[in-house]
C-alpha cells in the first residue's frame, strides 16, 4: 500500500511536466494555411526539431545573426495540422522550428553545432520529459549542402566518444513547413510563468547559453 502514493506522485510529475500539458490557449479551431514568412534581403533558411518548440525556438532566438525562429509542423502526412492533432501522435508531424539567420553573421555549421548541443542527441522519440514521435529530433535540409554539412557532424560526433549511446538525430529533406499557431510563437519569452517554461525551457535554454557566451545577442 505504500507504494501507490509513489506512483501517484510520479504520474503527477511527468503531468506537470509535459510540454503539451501547460498550453495557455484553449483548442482553437483548425487554422488557414499560411504561407511562409517573408523574409528580406539575403537570409538563409535552416528547418531542426528536438523536442518541444517552444524549448528549440528559444535557442535559436538567443544567437546572433538569427533573425526570426518560427514554431511549426513537420515531417508528416497531414494537411495544415494543429498543435492538438500533432500532440495526438497521428499525424506523423513533429513539433520543429524554421531559423532565419544572416550567413554572414552566422553559419549553417555554427547553427548544428548548437541543435547538437542543445539537446540530447541520442534520445529517440523525445526530448527530456517529452515523449513520442511528435518531439523526435530532425534536421530537415533544404539543399544538398546542408544535407552534406548534417551528416559529416553527425558522424563526427558518433565517432568522438562525447556520448555512450548513438546519435539518434534524423536527417531528412524537408517537404513542408506549417507554422503553428500564433499563440505558440515566442511562447517562452511571452509566458515565463508557464510552470513547464519554468522547469523545463528556461533551464535549457540556459544550459545553452552557458555553451556558447560568444553566439549570444547583446541584451
Amino acid at each position: 500500500m505504500q507504494k501507490q502514493p509513489l506512483l501517484f506522485a510520479l504520474v503527477a510529475v511527468a503531468i506537470f511536466t509535459a510540454c503539451n500539458a501547460f498550453s495557455s490557449q484553449p483548442a482553437p479551431a483548425p487554422a488557414e494555411v499560411k504561407p511562409d514568412p517573408v523574409v528580406y534581403g539575403t537570409l538563409d533558411t535552416a528547418t531542426f526539431a528536438a523536442g518541444c518548440f517552444w524549448c528549440v525556438e528559444a535557442v535559436f532566438e538567443s544567437l546572433k545573426g538569427v533573425k526570426e525562429a518560427v514554431s511549426g509542423y513537420s515531417g508528416g502526412h497531414t494537411q495544415n495540422p494543429t498543435y492538438e492533432q500533432v500532440c495526438s501522435h497521428t499525424t506523423g508531424h513533429t513539433e520543429t522550428v524554421q531559423v532565419y539567420f544572416d550567413p554572414k553573421m552566422i553559419s549553417y555549421q555554427t547553427l548544428l553545432e548548437v541543435y547538437f548541443a542543445s539537446q540530447d542527441p541520442t534520445q529517440v522519440n523525445g526530448q527530456g520529459p517529452d515523449h513520442g514521435d511528435s518531439y523526435r529530433s530532425v534536421i530537415f535540409y533544404h539543399n544538398t549542402g546542408q544535407r552534406d554539412l548534417a551528416e559529416a557532424y553527425k558522424i563526427k560526433l558518433d565517432q568522438s566518444g562525447e556520448y555512450k549511446a548513438p546519435i539518434a538525430v534524423i536527417i531528412q529533406p524537408l517537404e513542408k513547413f506549417w507554422p503553428a499557431e500564433d499563440y505558440h510563437q515566442n511562447y517562452e519569452p511571452n509566458h515565463p510563468e508557464n510552470p513547464y517554461v519554468q522547469r523545463v525551457s528556461i533551464p535549457r535554454l540556459n544550459r545553452a547559453k552557458a555553451k556558447f557566451p560568444e553566439l549570444l545577442k547583446d541584451k
